[in-house]
């Protein structure tokens, strides 16, 4: 009986035997395909990885074009606006400089005038030069005030110097030889003075 019972056990174990490598190699085949599948879902991961990147790196390239570029253009803008204001505000500075002469010449006849005395014209070359320095004044054009004032070099040129006759007149103008003008505050003819030093 003992050899029957252990008989029966061993084809019991026999039995066990198959079923245990079936299933060992169905749990192996699964884990093999679970780690095929983890291999499978971290190589996915890591393409979808440098694809983002990828995507990030294109996104701040061309950001930062659209941001250049942006700004060129508002630069110029800015640019284009000026240089049409400056020209509106400019476009009459030749024909005032050719005028400053004439200016220059009712300067030196007044002076001329006030010399002889009862000059009946005098009050009609008054009236003609009160009327074009208005109008030039009105498109922006003005004296430099110089007599008297410290030499600045911005609105000034120096043509002499002499000596001061006393320390308040050292790097004063004490004469001017000819005035200076602005057009809409820009310097476009230099006021020539006699300078103390």
């Amino acid at each position: 009986m003992r050899i029957l019972k252990n008989m029966t056990k061993q084809s019991k174990h026999k039995n066990e035997k198959p079923e245990s490598v079936k299933e060992a190699a169905d749990v192996a085949a699964q884990a093999g395909a679970a780690e095929t599948d983890i291999k499978a879902q971290e190589t996915a991961t890591e393409e979808a990885a440098e694809a983002a990147e990828d995507f990030s790196k294109k996104y701040d390239e061309l950001n930062d074009k659209y941001l250049r570029l942006y700004s060129e253009f508002d630069n110029y803008r800015k640019r284009v606006i000026k240089e049409k204001q400056d020209l509106s505000k400019y476009a009459s500075e030749e024909v005032i400089s050719g005028l400053l002469p004439v200016l220059d010449d009712f300067d030196r006849a007044f002076s001329l005038m006030d010399e002889r005395d009862g000059n009946p014209d005098k009050e009609g070359f008054m009236l003609i030069f009160n009327k074009l320095k208005g109008v030039l004044s009105q498109k922006g054009l003005a004296e430099i005030e110089a007599m008297s004032q410290d030499f600045d070099t911005d609105f000034h040129e120096a043509i002499a110097k002499i000596n001061a006759s006393s320390e308040e007149f050292k790097n004063k103008v004490i004469d001017v030889t000819q005035k200076g003008y602005t057009l809409n505050g820009k310097v476009i003819r230099f006021a020539k003075v006699v300078v103390g030093i």
